[in-house]
């Protein structure tokens, strides 16, 4: 469903059935919870500062020569939104085993 890339690859799919307004039933799929894994503090990791201009998906083309693989920096930073690691000032931590 999802490529290797994706934050949701390898996640657990569910269905359920629904009742439309109309009558009719129809099944609906969903992606299962993600569950974000906790940051391993005893992992080195690289520090990258935020600068003006700085995007997130040529931050993480840089690190990690992908910038799909953003997600992961959020994971490592606890940030939902990636736009939250795009302030200048911003100290990013970059997991050393993805680098």
């Amino acid at each position: 469903m999802f490529e290797e890339t994706s934050r949701y690859y390898g996640i657990p799919t569910a269905t359920f059935d629904i009742l439309d307004n109309d009558g009719t039933r129809r099944r609906v799929s969903y992606v299962q919870r993600r569950i974000i894994p906790p940051v391993n503090e005893s992992l080195n990791t690289v520090e990258h500062s935020v600068i003006q201009g700085d995007r997130l998906d040529n931050i993480t083309n840089h690190y990690l020569g992908d910038p799909l693989l953003f997600w992961k920096i959020c994971d490592d930073n606890n940030v939902i939104s990636p736009e939250e690691l795009e302030i200048p000032g911003v100290i990013i931590n970059i997991n050393s085993s993805i680098v």
